[in-house]
């Protein structure tokens, strides 16, 4: 890990003249670290209270949103071993670039908006103070010095404040289109000019406050927007922080710690128990056990010993190995998911909210009508002030103020249902998108299971195997040994007495049972015959070899998920990087007819393209590194909140606890949104079909179009209010 160095500073740069430059003094480093189980304020406390023990560790704090802890320490604190405070303290973590972090936590865009905001609300609030003495009954002089004092306010601020809406208005104008900006910025210029015109002729009303209003609520609702965004960050960024910064090269048999941007193809690389593969590469030297579950989804450690291909982002569990690298940096698997994700997200990008579909449509009739009545009236009168006016009241009683309520006032209502559901919405078109949803696909582990193997056969054995099989499994750290132990105990069974416990790395656990030899592990490495489910097995010298067995833990509500979707019509599929007939097994339990098995995370993806290109409307829920090109590419997804980063960060929906009941609500809560939409924009039709001739005849002043606005307005937000 690279250390984010701060160096001390002078006081004063004078005081750093003809003095000899000081050697920096290295302080602390900082160290990311992904927790992809942690849900609650219990685990937090725990956490943190773990790692600030940590000898050298100054400060931790934990993001739980993120699922993330920054740890601030010495320099000589690995990350290694803070990821082994925390796996003894019971919680599963990995090591994130705090480079790469630190690059897409900036968030300029974001702090230029709140400015804006911030500016446009100051000055609203004073020009507001301003226009009440007005309308108080001040008359001549004093009513023209404050519309003055109002428009020398004004006038900086919305150049400064309106920016965005000018500048995306312009983009659409100088490619011959309209967008949402275009009779945004007209109204908001058209106001100031009307104003202006007003001021300078001594008029009785002028509309500065009403710009800047327009400008602050408008600004507040686009900042909201971008912060709905910002926490929906770029999945490729994160599957890029979650590549190994770091790994130990074997120069001449010498070890070498080097970052990963300096291995070249061809180097061979010593990857410890518990570490991440930083490439692509080929085992040359050890045996071990590597949990490729994060990548493929397989609930079950695979064998490596020499010759075996591994990947990059794979964890190696008992013993060291050697590899060589065959591919590195932007060539290794994990990369190309990275890039799977970034093609499948900027394909997803091209979908069309209704509210832009609305504005191909409102935006040139709102710019026509408006000029309409400008030159009518100016031709049946030839009074350029009535005819401005008239004009800008039409442009202000059409501004689409109620159209841009209409989507995000019913995502909010029903945003606000499902989280006291279980769901966060993270997308703002992820609701129209999972309105039109015909086929949900599920991942297996992590997903349709809890991703843990459950002793299945405990009841085939005797006493005394379970005995001899609980001492061995409590020596080892494999997930089928962890698995075996804890049915073992909850069963109240006590360890046999067993001596020269020895773990050999890819096979299993021996000891000695007296004089009698003893094993659990794999199949071959026992004598025995390997079968089809997921297992392992116990031989004691003189006995046949005894089989345990095991099955994939169902997620709570996963039954009744998969029973209601397919009651409702929905094509129901399983794909799943595990193996063929764990897969088979669990379609058979939960009913789902279609299935595919093996599945690397490119076939993943060009499985849900295919079914989009067919036509059909895709809903994707998985929480794997295997998942996150599939999530990408749907078109909507979920991941339960115990997914990985990279996953949730992929989703536009996440799954806040342990069930996936609320799966089926949230498709029919998605239809009733797209309902109450769609009755928003007949509400403001019906609106503009009323008040739009009343402004045209002349009888709207623009101050009667902005309270006729603003009820339209609130009528739509209370139509949304019914969702809830």
């Amino acid at each position: 890990m690279t250390a984010a160095l701060r160096p001390s500073a002078a006081a004063c740069p004078g005081c750093a003249i003809g003095v000899p430059e000081a050697p920096e003094v290295v302080k602390d480093a900082r160290i990311m670290l992904s927790l992809p189980t942690i849900h609650c304020s219990g685990c937090i406390s725990k956490v943190e209270k773990a790692l600030n023990e940590h000898p050298g560790v100054h400060e931790a704090r934990v993001n739980l949103t993120l699922k993330r802890v920054s740890v601030e320490a010495d320099v000589a604190v690995t990350a290694d071993a803070l990821v082994g405070t925390l796996a003894g303290a019971g919680f599963e973590a990995h090591e994130l670039d705090a480079d790469t972090i630190a690059a897409t936590e900036t968030d300029k865009a974001g702090r230029a908006l709140l400015m804006r905001l911030a500016v446009a609300g100051f000055a609203s609030m004073n020009v507001m103070l301003l226009s009440v003495a007005v309308w108080s009954g001040a008359e001549g002089v004093t009513r023209d010095m404050f519309h003055w004092i109002s428009a020398v306010i004004a006038l900086p601020t919305i150049a400064f404040s309106a920016q965005p809406f000018f500048i995306n208005a312009w983009s659409a104008l100088k490619v011959r289109a309209l967008n949402m900006d275009v009779p945004i910025t007209l109204a908001i210029i058209l106001a100031l000019v009307t104003s202006l015109y007003e001021t300078a002729n001594s008029g009785h009303h002028a509309y500065f406050d009403a710009a800047l209003t327009l400008t602050f609520f408008l600004l507040a609702g686009r900042y909201l927007d971008h912060r709905t965004r910002a926490i929906a960050k770029s999945a490729a960024e994160e599957l890029a922080a979650l590549e190994v910064p770091r790994a130990i090269r074997l120069d001449d048999g010498a070890e070498v710690e080097v970052r990963v941007a300096e291995l070249r193809v061809g180097d061979h690389i010593l990857v410890r128990p518990g570490g991440r593969m930083p490439v692509d590469g080929v085992v040359t030297q050890g045996t071990s056990e590597v949990d490729r579950s994060l990548l493929t989804g397989e609930t079950v450690p695979l064998f490596a010993g020499p010759d075996t291909a591994v990947s990059a982002g794979e964890v190696n569990l008992t013993g060291p190995l050697t590899i060589r690298a065959t591919a590195v940096g932007e060539d290794t698997s994990l990369h190309r998911m990275a890039d799977l994700v970034a093609v499948a997200e900027s394909g997803r990008a091209r979908y069309t909210p209704l509210a832009d579909s609305a504005a191909k449509l409102y935006a040139p009739g709102v710019h026509i009508l408006s000029a309409l009545s400008f030159a009518g009236w100016y031709l049946y009168t030839f009074d350029l002030r009535t005819s401005l006016n008239i004009a800008a009241a039409v442009l202000i009683i059409t501004c689409p103020c109620a159209l841009g309520l209409a989507v995000p006032a019913v995502t909010t209502a029903a945003s606000g249902r499902l989280f006291r559901r279980g769901m966060l919405i993270k997308d703002g078109t992820a609701l129209e998108r999972l309105a039109q949803v015909d086929t949900v696909v599920f991942d297996k582990t992590g997903t349709l299971t809890q991703g843990t193997p459950e002793l299945t056969n405990l009841g085939d054995h005797s006493r005394r195997d379970l005995q001899v099989a609980l001492a061995l499994a409590e020596a080892s750290s494999h997930p089928l040994a962890t698995a075996l132990a804890l049915a073992a105990r909850d069963a109240r069974i006590k360890p046999a007495d067993l001596t020269d416990l020895t773990e050999v790395p890819g096979y299993g656990i021996e000891g000695l049972l007296k004089d009698r030899k003893v094993r659990l592990g794999r199949a071959s490495w026992v004598g025995a015959k390997a079968g089809q489910m997921t297992s392992t097995y116990l031989h004691i010298d003189g006995n046949d070899p005894a089989c345990f067995t095991f099955a994939d833990r169902l997620r709570d509500g996963a039954e009744d998920t998969v029973r209601a979707l397919i009651k409702d019509g929905k094509q129901v599929i399983l794909m799943s990087g595990d193996t063929t007939p764990a897969v088979e097994g669990l379609a058979e339990r939960l009913g789902i007819t279609q299935w595919v098995a093996e599945a690397l995370p490119g076939d993943k993806a060009a499985r849900i393209a295919a079914l989009t290109d067919k036509g059909a409307k895709v809903l994707m829920v998985g929480d794997g590194l295997n998942d996150t090109a599939a999530l990408a590419a749907a078109d909507v997804s979920m991941s339960p909140a115990s997914a990985l980063d990279a996953a949730r960060v992929a989703s536009d929906i996440v799954l806040l606890g342990k069930t996936l009941a609320p799966i089926p609500e949230a498709l029919t809560t998605a239809r009733k949104s797209t309902r109450r939409i769609s009755e928003n924009f007949r509400i403001a039709t019906v609106y503009n079909v009323i008040a739009v001739p009343i402004a045209i005849a002349g009888l709207a002043t623009p101050l009667a179009a902005a309270l006729a606005m603003s009820l339209s307005s609130i009528t739509v937000s209370l139509n949304a209010l019914r969702l809830r």
